[in-house]
């Protein structure tokens, strides 16, 4: 059970649903989740999450769409987070893979340790698996890779602490060993 409901459509104030609408028309295919109502408590706070959407787009920019989807759901999975880590499985099923049986490039494995690292050791990220990353990305590139997992862990953070529940057009693609709410 969530910690703080989702702000309910009828609760909104009007520049808060003119936010909503705005969200959606920028971002075709995105909708009001748990997350974002209950990140609507706090304008400020959903203002704030949601500049997630031109940084993963600048993600994708750098590293394409599927290594930038697959970067986004090693963080999340790294961070035992059910409502970004499913999120990511239903697209990357989506696009016709099984997240337990990913082919990966070289390069896309190197990310994938790095986003999945950044998480689990908190930025504590060896030499070596720093190396790679910085051979193939140019300065600004890896500051928005490493300010991409930084905004993810926020988006997992707040997820996790509020125990936010799993969106019910994700549970289709909830793993069978995950919880559809988290705690």
């Amino acid at each position: 059970m969530p910690r703080i409901h989702p702000l309910p459509d009828a609760e909104a104030p009007d520049e808060l649903k003119t936010a909503w609408a705005r969200h959606i028309t920028d971002y075709p295919g995105s909708r009001i989740t748990n997350m974002k109502a209950t990140l609507s408590h706090s304008p400020l706070a959903f203002a704030v999450y949601m500049q997630w959407y031109p940084l993963y787009h600048d993600v994708i920019r750098i590293v394409g769409k599927r290594s930038a989807y697959l970067f986004a759901h090693a963080v999340s999975e790294a961070n035992d987070c059910p409502v970004c880590t499913t999120f990511f499985r239903k697209i990357i099923i989506e696009h016709g893979e099984r997240p337990e049986a990913l082919h990966l490039t070289n390069d896309e494995q190197h990310l994938l340790n790095f986003g999945a690292d950044i998480a689990r050791n908190r930025g504590e990220i060896s030499d070596e698996l720093f190396a790679p990353i910085r051979q193939r990305f140019n300065d600004s590139e890896v500051v928005v890779l490493v300010a991409f997992a930084g905004q993810m862990i926020a988006t997992n953070l707040f997820n996790n602490v509020l125990e936010v529940t799993v969106d019910d057009y994700l549970a289709p693609y909830l793993p069978l060993t995950q919880p559809t709410t988290h705690g």
